[in-house]
Order: C-alpha cells, then structure tokens, then sequence
C-alpha cells in the first residue's frame, strides 16, 4: 500500500520519513548544525552550482526540516514545501517573492493583524498597490483585477470574524483572468486536517505551524506550500535574501512529534468548538456566535462543501458590547487569556485590542470586527468544563 493511497492520520506518522541508516532511530534525528561538511572544494562548488544535491547551510536547507516539509507536503497535497521561523515569515518569503514595486496584490480586508500590517504598511512602503476587499463577493473580486494583478491573498476561515470564502471559486476567476495570479491561501484556522485548498485550486497555502500544526503551545514556525519550481524561489530569494526567516531544527522535530497527533487532536478541537457554539448561540447575553458549523452562519454551505469538519475557533459578541465582553474574558477562571490558538489548552482574546490592533478603528468596522468581539481557540479539555467556565462568567455580568 502506497503512502498516498493512505488515511490522514497515517501521512501524519509516515509521510516524509527517511529511515535512519546508521543507528535505526525510530524518531527524525535532530541534525542541529549550521553548517555541512564537503568532501572537496569541487563538491562544494557543484552543490552551491546546484549540479549535486545536498546540505550546505541550514540557511538553505536542513535535514531534520526537509523530513518535516515533505510530511507537510503530503498533508496539503503539495508537491513541496519551505519551512520557516514563524507564520509571519513564511508569509513574508512568500509574497516577497510574488510581488514588487508596480504590482498589484488584492487581499481580503479580514486577515491576521500582522498580516494586514504587511499588506498595509509593509509592502505598500516599496511600491506594491494593495486593494482590500471582501474576496467572498466574487464581483467584488472581479472588478479589482487588474493587468498588474499578481496574487489574490486570503484567509477562510478569516481571523477573527470566522468568515468562509469559497476558495475553488475565486480560484477560477483569478486563474480565467490569468493563469499567472497565484492564488495564496491562509490554511492556519482548518489547518490540513480539515481543508486543503490547493486540491480546491488555490497555488500557494501558507500556515502559521505555531497553532494547530504543532499544538502544543512551544513552538513558532511556519510553512509555504505549493509547486516545487515556485517553493525554490521562495526558498532562495523570499527566505534565504529577504527574510532568512530559517526554521532551527529542534523546532522541526518538535513539529514533528506534534504532527502525529494533528488529526485527533482537530477532531476534538471540532467537538469541543461545536458544543460551545451552540451554548452561546443559545444564551440570552450572546448577542451573535460565528463559527461556521452553525447554520445561521452566512458561509456555512461553503464550509460544508469545501471543509471535512468546522474547526476549533469561533467568535462571538455579547449583550453590552466592549465593556461586557472584556468583563466576561476577565471573569473566567479555567479559559486563559492569551493570543494564539490551536493549543491543548482553551484561550481566548480580544481581537480590537490584541491580535488585530494594528487595524485602525475605521478599518475594524470595514472588516467585520466589532469593539466588543471575543475569539476564542477551543481546546482540548472537556467540553462541559469549558461551558461551565463561561456560563459562570456569563452569570456576573
């Protein structure tokens, strides 16, 4: 049985994994070095002239990291992958190396803050044009394309509003408009478990692997997915001369310790999420809930047609707005107050004033996010623990 006739769960163990040849280490050794030894001065020229594979620099590539990519790969159903020291380093290399000075990115205006910071104040700064737009209205989309267009950039589901954009769709009518747009899609939120939106046809998924990917709360790193002739440009111009945003190697391995467990791990999450959804949605100070396994969300026939479960983040809004809604974080007592997510344990944050501060007042309000919205990252404990949490929080408002 091939590995990609394989379940999920079994590509998390065994995609990727080289057998250890020397000493048969069941666990990918941590090669924690920068440098790699030639044999002779010709075969470091013929490997820095790209006519022999091998390691050079762990700048350029390292064992430990190159297992690690192409589990990552299979899991997306990418033909490779370029791991890196953060999310916001994978999508830095990656959009550096789509865009320059005259080009013309259009992004969704619901993103991560420091993503938003980088599209807004970052690529904007060396003469890069950025629109952004609501990229789940497909006439929205189609009147910014432009001659110059170079990517479509976008979150589903978007950070921290929950919204679902229909990723085969905007596929279509960037790539109908021109095959050369790459369609670069955040994954972070479902991670590879749920969705894979390169089978749906975007090119490009990045990933910020600190939350689900690794899980655990101990790890900042993440990852570019796609074609392998555009990951190498990525490689050696985004990373190695833009950002040299490299992935240490222990960070790798413990990345891929975490990986093993991703798919029981989302099914929790998913579970948990769901029966906190449907709390809230129900409670009389709850005055909205957005998690898209509900079926009052507006994209929830999308996320059931394009995600295998809903996932483990919603976001909701209670009665009293900011001042209420800060109130309820403060009152818990077993949910941390902490930005990330996709941790074992429950967190939950207030995007205006954390994640999401880089965005100006008027810009929260074009994307979605209301003074008073919380985000909460479902994790892995009992779910009627969690719900007794906010209920009690719910009840000293």
């Amino acid at each position: 049985m091939t590995q990609e006739a394989c379940g999920f769960g079994t590509k998390a163990i065994h995609a990727g994994n080289e057998k250890d040849s020397r000493f048969g280490a069941l666990s990918t050794p941590i090669y924690q070095t920068s440098t790699f030894t030639f044999d002779s001065c010709e075969q470091g020229g013929r490997r820095f002239a790209g006519a022999e594979k091998g390691y050079i620099y762990t700048r350029l590539g390292n064992p430990t990291a190159a297992v690690l990519e192409n589990k990552v790969a299979a899991l997306e159903g990418g033909e490779t992958c370029l791991a890196t020291a953060s999310g916001m380093g994978a999508i830095s290399s990656c959009l550096w190396t789509i865009a320059g000075a005259g080009k013309h990115i259009i992004a969704d205006g619901t993103l991560y803050g420091c993503t938003f910071a980088l599209l807004n104040h970052g690529l904007s700064r060396y003469g890069v044009e950025v629109d952004f737009i609501d990229t789940s209205d497909l006439d929205a989309l189609r009147s910014h394309l432009k001659e110059n267009t170079v990517a479509v950039y976008l979150e589903t589901p978007a950070n921290p509003t929950l919204k679902i954009t229909d990723v085969a769709a905007v596929a279509e009518l960037a790539h109908a408009y021109s095959p050369a747009i790459k369609v670069v899609c955040d994954n972070t939120f479902a991670s590879p478990a749920l969705q894979n939106p390169l089978k749906l046809g975007a090119d490009v998924v990045v990933h910020s692997a600190t939350k689900y990917l690794n899980g655990h709360g101990d790890v900042v790193a993440g990852f570019v997915v796609g074609k392998a002739d555009f990951i190498q440009q990525v490689r050696m111009f985004g990373l190695k001369d833009m950002t040299g945003a490299v992935m240490d190697p222990f960070a790798a391995w413990l990345l891929l310790r975490g990986l093993k467990t991703l798919e029981l791990r989302m099914s929790r999450h998913c579970e948990n999420a769901r029966k906190i959804a449907a709390f809230l949605n129900a409670h009389p100070a709850v005055e909205k809930v957005n998690y898209p396994g509900l079926e009052s969300h507006r994209g929830h026939d999308i996320a059931a047609r394009q995600m295998k479960d809903f996932g483990g983040m919603l976001s909701f809004e209670v009665r009293g707005g900011k001042e209420a809604g800060m109130a309820l974080v403060n009152g818990l007592r077993l949910i941390t107050v902490a930005v990330s997510l996709g941790d074992a344990e429950s967190l939950i944050e207030h995007p205006a004033s954390m994640t999401h501060s880089t965005y100006a007042e008027d810009e929260l309000r074009a994307a979605g996010i209301a003074p008073g919205l919380i985000r909460l990252s479902a994790g892995l404990e009992n779910a009627e623990d969690l719900i007794a949490d906010l209920e009690q929080a719910m009840a000293q408002l």
